[in-house]
């Protein structure tokens, strides 16, 4: 007996050496961590009167609504003039087109036209502050203060700071003398915050109108974020290659009505809860692999070893790494499409039975989900009758592609952010929102997200939230990358192709 019990401990023992052999096996075949690059040489920004130009514009409320009764065109047009006002070198040099009344669009032409040109997007729209708010800022919320080493106000950081922070840039590069090798296109939409329906998607066909095919298209997306992970011991400037997708989904249900001291088992009302209760009960699928797989190897490097064994042994410790994730929003929009409910509207008078009860969940959805996918996963989860499922009308999208890294236009970032940026590690990211970039789709595949501003996890909360505000310092570097990222990718070197991307 002994002898048995002891074998068994011999090969116990034997099977726990082997995986630990295995585990560090796997952990040390991990990429090394990225070499910190050169920064390159410091340029002439004057961040004072640029963060003075960024806060007058943030004074001019081109707010996008829903409605359209509510939208105020004369504030687009006074913020065209603003435009012009203020950066009349950019608007001598450069031509500027208005596009479906709004959006902007300028061309500043390279000397070499057979170079495919690159896009610079941002929008001229924001968000409106939630009524009762105001009183809750800091700074008045259309105030376009600078105090405290701070711009603040509604559009700070989305996105007025990207619309003349590339102003800027081009300004800087002009009275340096510099022309482009290839064409440089500023495309500013003014609705992004309700879909861009007649802002980037009226650019994008003006693009395609004229056989432009991109070599490099950058919009909003992610950012440079400090403390995303507990031990992540540097900041990593994440790129957005893809974006999730967007659906809204109304549920409805109907009941008689009547007076609510004869209430049925369930109203409408409840009916809804049920249902919204069920999804958020059930949530969909957790994916380690694809984007969500190769960010968390991009971080694995930089963390400590035991956290690299864990993300280098994922057939092990997927389901502690999932939980860990699903620990915080930010984290956990990474794994999952997302279901947020957001709208709900039932009876008119505290006392009378809903006839009519009606709520709205938005969507966002992981690229390993489809709209049907989705929309079979809501119909199986709910699995009443008696609500009533459809998408909304308006803005839905699929997830988009991802974007390839083996691409001259994410060479010029890589190269960019690290001269930008020299403190921080590179990592390939998935944008949790629906941009504008979703409608230069069949432009190009070299699309990518990216914000050169340094956040906080606390300081998420802030775009569209209260006390929206954009560090002078961060501003400033801001402006010195778009110019160097411009000045990069005019510099000799083979060109990409000039064909259209694949359908997707």
């Amino acid at each position: 007996m002994r002898r048995t019990v002891g074998r068994l401990f011999l090969l116990l023992a034997i099977l726990l050496i082997g995986l630990a052999g295995l585990l560090v096996g796997r952990t040390t075949l991990l990429p090394d961590p990225q070499p910190p690059p050169l920064p390159a040489p410091s340029l002439p920004v004057d961040a004072g009167a640029a963060a003075q130009r960024l806060g007058q514009a943030l004074q001019i409320q081109t707010v996008s609504y829903l409605d359209p009764a509510k939208v105020e065109p004369a504030t687009f047009l006074a913020f065209h003039r603003y435009l012009a006002h203020a950066f009349p070198e950019v608007h001598r040099a450069l031509r500027r087109e208005v596009i479906h009344d709004y959006s902007l669009l300028y061309t500043w032409p390279g000397t070499d036209p057979t170079l495919p040109p690159i896009v610079l997007m941002a929008h001229l729209d924001v968000v409106p502050v939630e009524p009762g708010t105001e009183g809750r800022w800091s700074h008045p919320p259309f105030g376009g203060d600078v105090a405290d080493g701070f711009v603040w106000g509604r559009g700070a950081m989305d996105m007025k700071g990207t619309v003349l922070g590339t102003l800027e840039a081009v300004s800087l590069l002009l009275r340096d003398g510099f022309q482009p090798r290839r064409t440089v296109l500023l495309a500013f939409g003014h609705d992004e915050e309700i879909g861009g329906q007649a802002g980037a998607k009226a650019i994008a066909a003006v693009l395609r109108d004229r056989g432009q095919h991109p070599a490099l298209i950058l919009d909003e997306g992610l950012a440079i974020v400090d403390g995303l992970l507990p031990g992540l011991s540097v900041p990593m400037a994440f790129v957005g290659v893809a974006e999730k997708g967007y659906l809204s989904l109304e549920l409805v249900a109907e009941s008689p009505g009547g007076h609510s001291s004869m209430p049925p088992p369930q109203t409408a009302v409840g009916i809804l809860s049920s249902a919204i209760h069920a999804l958020e009960a059930h949530p969909f699928p957790a994916h380690l692999d694809g984007l969500t797989g190769r960010l968390l190897d991009s971080l694995a490097p930089e963390l400590s070893f035991l956290d690299r064994l864990v993300l280098a042994n994922l057939w092990l410790f997927s389901p502690f790494v999932i939980h860990q994730l699903d620990a915080t929003p930010a984290t956990r929009a990474l794994l999952r499409t997302t279901v947020a409910a957001t709208m709900f509207e039932g009876s008119v008078k505290d006392n009378v039975l809903p006839a009519r009860a009606r709520a709205v969940v938005n969507l966002r959805i992981h690229p390993a989900d489809r709209i049907e996918s989705v929309l079979a996963h809501v119909g199986r989860t709910i699995n009443d009758p008696r609500v009533l499922i459809r998408p909304l009308d308006g803005s839905m999208s699929e997830p988009s592609p991802e974007s390839p890294l083996q691409t001259p236009g994410y060479a010029w970032l890589r190269r960019t952010i690290g001269e930008s940026f020299p403190d921080t590690r590179l990592a390939p990211g998935l944008v949790l929102g629906a941009t504008d970039s979703r409608h230069y789709r069949d432009l190009s595949p070299a699309i990518y997200r990216f914000l050169p501003i340094r956040l906080t996890i606390p300081d998420t909360v802030r775009i569209h939230g209260t006390d929206e505000r954009l560090a002078v310092a961060d501003y400033a570097d801001a402006i010195a990358f778009y110019a160097r990222l411009i000045r990069n990718t005019s510099e000799p070197g083979p060109a990409p192709s000039q064909s259209p991307p694949p359908s997707p």
